[in-house]
């Protein structure tokens, strides 16, 4: 089974809010994931608000054969580079 870390669109219209999930890629953009790794909040005020993620189970997938879209990423980066200061 391939995995994809992609992100998933949970928000109302016009107010986007996304989980970084661990899915089967064959699967829909809105189908049942394996796994949920995370938030991203593009509208947070706050850098260190806007992405919120499980790094211990993201290097997990990622030690596994998992592959990030390149939104999920960028956002990894952003997140180890909010982590390290």
């Amino acid at each position: 089974m391939a995995v994809a870390l992609r992100l998933q669109r949970i928000g109302k219209p016009h107010q986007p809010y996304y989980r970084v999930v661990a899915v089967d890629h064959r699967r829909a953009a809105q189908g049942k994931p394996i796994e949920v790794l995370g938030s991203y909040n593009p509208r947070a005020e706050k850098a260190k608000d806007k992405v919120v993620l499980d790094t211990a189970r993201v290097d997990h997938w990622l030690s596994v054969g998992a592959r990030p879209s390149e939104t999920v990423a960028t956002l990894i980066k952003a997140a180890n580079k909010a982590a390290a200061k």
